[in-house]
């Protein structure tokens, strides 16, 4: 199966010595939900920004449809979208003009730019409300924007962090057979949460990460048999209560 996403042992030091994250290394298959997953301060955010191109890896590599990203991530941004967290948008803007901007980013013609818009408003299932002010919104009204917008472009991989944050039940079950739907059609997806149960439910494979160090990959059922357990929640707990004891 074709990789849309290769890490090769990817690390990152801010400061000589320390490592955020070191000798990271994964791939995400075309179609494919991938989620890493770590306790705080576990050098999931770094590898993922990294991968983003927003910091410059200090060792390894990652190709995202065969591009680099030391050496080509202006084309590599051509092929992602990235959701951080904590990301925000322009609230003097309706939710529909912020939608028609970034398409205008994103597309290479106008009518793809409408396409986007379209799908985007589809997504985020505003109605009437992405004629008001973003300002208005609330943070979950706000958040089925942002993830429209990363998502209307169709892009090879989406990366998206917390992606159902400050979403209800409800939407949050929406958004989560949305990424399924589109992994059916083939984009695939690199998402981060601490939800275990949402990881679960939409993840084809699950990256564990502590320490900096990547030290599990599996199908969330592969990784239930092996450590025994009835959930990823406690398949998590153990695999981090063994890194901190080695």
């Amino acid at each position: 199966m074709e990789n849309v996403l290769e890490v090769k042992g990817l690390g990152k030091q801010y400061v000589p010595g320390v490592y955020a994250s070191k000798d990271v290394s994964f791939s995400i298959a075309k179609g494919e939900i991938f989620a890493l997953i770590g306790p705080n301060g576990a050098g999931k955010t770094t590898t993922i920004r990294t991968i983003a191109t927003l910091l410059k890896t200090t060792e390894g590599d990652a190709l995202v449809s065969g591009h680099s990203i030391l050496t080509e991530p202006e084309q590599v941004r051509k092929c992602i979208t990235y959701l951080p967290d904590e990301a925000g948008a322009y609230k003097n803007m309706t939710g529909k003009a912020y939608l028609e901007f970034m398409a205008s980013i994103y597309a290479d013609t106008g009518e793809q730019a409408l396409e986007y818009v379209r799908r985007g408003s589809e997504i985020c299932e505003l109605g009437e409300r992405l004629n008001d002010k973003i300002s208005s919104y609330s943070r979950g009204m706000t958040r089925k924007l942002l993830l429209a917008r990363a998502i209307m472009p169709k892009p090879d991989l989406a990366i998206l962090d917390e992606p159902t944050s400050g979403l209800d039940i409800l939407n949050a079950i929406e958004i989560r057979r949305t990424i399924r739907q589109l992994a059916s059609e083939g984009m695939s997806f690199l998402l981060s949460s601490h939800n275990m149960l949402e990881i679960e439910y939409v993840s084809d494979r699950v990256g564990i990460i502590a320490k900096g160090m990547l030290l599990e990959t599996g199908t969330p059922e592969e990784l239930k048999k092996k450590y025994e357990t009835k959930n990823l929640e406690e398949v998590f707990e153990k695999v981090v209560k063994l890194r901190e004891v080695l």
